[in-house]
């Protein structure tokens, strides 16, 4: 057996010594347990923390991301007003583009308005009224506003209007007619009527810097001194005229136009308006008006077709021309004919040329004069 001595209480000191040292050693492994137990509390609690924070910062990458997408859509939506903005301001540069040639285009056209806006006053007076009558000479050249159409009418040819629009489409439906005249039968064709017709006329006018409009001329005096008469006192310099270069008649409407050398002399004549001529046994006052020159700018041709008239052909020349008229007005004039009530009729006999007047359609006038 060993002598070592293993005695944990060396000499000198006391049991209660070491009692009071492990007592202080359990305390201090007491709190030394403590602290463990708060380090782990705080490192649980740390790693709570940092895993809330690890979520919310997942949450923030896609919030951001969500954002950030949201920013391109509205970056691409700006940039798309932006382009839609340069687009319009383009289409809206254009437009003023062509609103001030436009306005150069009026302010020309207003420029010549000016000028006639000097003649307002001066345009002939002329007192018309219809009195239901008609005259010879409908292929002369003249300027209307009604709708008006001469027709050349070949021999052996009729026009017949009927008052109803379905008359007329059923005589043209059947083509061809048996006509009885006495003894004898006819064979005649029915065709449609149809025409070339301005659908729309744009005129451009302006004023003749050498030319002037006489009215309100006597009409007791012959056509031959009116002219030289109206030569004579507008070639004077004290009546503000000069040299006249020509006079003419204008029959359609009683006026005379002057023509004169010089383009400065119809300006002031026609500023004055009124003019007393000296026609020998007394003075007439006329009027002078500018001379306006017409071109048309635009023209819309258009195919217009009668609905109520009927040409008829193929008629022979076997009777006189009143007889033979009214057994055709009598032929298709009968319901049992496929005919109804008769407006109008004209026929022109073999070897004939006649002129037929078309006039604009109503109720209650006439197609054809």
């Amino acid at each position: 057996m060993s002598t070592e001595d293993f005695s944990l209480i060396a000499e000198g000191e006391s049991l209660d010594s070491k009692q009071k040292e492990i007592q202080k050693c359990k305390k201090q492994y007491e709190a030394l347990l403590v602290d463990q137990k708060f380090l782990r509390d705080g490192i649980d609690s740390n790693k709570n923390f940092a895993k809330a924070f690890k979520q919310r910062a997942e949450k923030m990458k896609v919030s951001v991301e969500e954002e950030k997408q949201k920013c391109n859509k509205a970056i691409q939506k700006e940039k798309e007003k932006c382009r839609n903005i340069q687009e319009e301001q383009n289409m809206l540069e254009k437009e003023i583009m062509e609103i001030k040639e436009e306005l150069q285009n009026l302010d020309h056209k207003n420029s010549n308005l000016k000028k006639q806006t000097e003649i307002s006053t001066a345009v002939p007076e002329r007192r018309v009224v219809f009195q239901g009558k008609t005259k010879e000479g409908a292929h002369a050249v003249s300027f209307d506003v009604n709708s008006r159409i001469v027709f050349p009418m070949e021999g052996g040819t009729a026009l017949i209007t009927f008052e109803e629009e379905d008359v007329a489409q059923k005589i043209l439906s059947q083509k061809e007619h048996k006509v009885e005249l006495g003894e004898c039968t006819i064979i005649v064709q029915a065709k449609p009527i149809q025409f070339l017709v301005p659908e729309y006329v744009e005129m451009e006018t302006q004023v003749c810097p050498r030319r002037i409009l006489v009215s309100n001329l006597p009409k007791e005096e012959p056509e031959d001194r009116i002219l030289d008469k109206l030569d004579i006192h507008f070639s004077r310099t004290k009546n503000g005229g000069g040299e006249v270069e020509e006079t003419d008649m204008l029959h359609d409407s009683g006026t005379v136009v002057i023509t004169f050398v010089d383009d400065k002399i119809a300006k002031r004549l026609s500023d004055k308006h009124d003019h007393e001529v000296d026609f020998g046994k007394r003075k007439y006052k006329v009027k002078v008006t500018p001379f306006l020159n017409g071109e048309i700018s635009q023209m819309k041709i258009c195919n217009s077709e009668c609905m109520r008239t009927v040409l008829l052909t193929g008629i022979p020349d076997i009777m006189d021309k009143d007889n033979l008229q009214d057994n055709l007005e009598i032929h298709f004039q009968k319901t049992t004919n496929g005919g109804g009530e008769v407006e109008s009729i004209i026929y022109n006999p073999l070897g004939h040329t006649t002129l037929a007047l078309f006039e604009e359609d109503s109720p209650k006038d006439s197609q054809m004069v």
